[in-house]
């Protein structure tokens, strides 16, 4: 599990999906900004994060499923090292930090906790975690999908 160690402050901190505070980093280029996890989010610390924009693949960009276990854009691309990598860094980035948990965006093949698209590009969901999603509770932070907080 992530070091806990209290911020320079005093206050834990949390991860939060950048999209969710009104970014423009989805793959459309638009946001998923959710007026629920910028009321919880008032007056705590935060580290927004973005996976794909910090993998390189910009705003907006294709598309991007979990297919047989590998994170492939519409047109078939593999995406999957450069977002495994993207993951590691946040990881690394959060290791020495006083995490108290993360709010995660819903469905997307990084920060989806409870549900992703199944793959086939078709909006169909089944159960299952992003990559980003699956290693932040691979080592021991609590993880909260958005929606959860509604």
């Amino acid at each position: 599990m992530g070091e806990r160690k209290m911020s320079e402050t005093g206050e834990m901190k949390i991860l939060v999906s950048a999209c969710l505070l009104g970014r423009n980093c989805k793959y459309n280029g638009g946001n998923n900004y959710d007026e629920n996890v910028v009321q919880f989010l008032q007056d705590k610390q935060i580290i927004p994060v973005c996976p794909e924009v910090l993998a390189g693949l910009g705003v907006p960009r294709t598309p991007i499923e979990i297919v047989n276990g590998i994170l492939l854009d519409r047109d078939g691309n593999s995406v999957d090292a450069a977002l495994r990598r993207a993951v590691q860094q946040i990881l690394e980035q959060v290791s020495g930090e006083a995490i108290e948990c993360a709010i995660l965006k819903s469905r997307s093949p990084t920060c989806g906790v409870r549900q992703v698209y199944d793959g086939t590009f078709s909006g169909t969901l089944t159960d299952g975690s992003g990559v980003l999603a699956q290693a932040l509770s691979d080592a021991g932070y609590q993880v909260i999908d958005a929606e959860e907080l509604e």
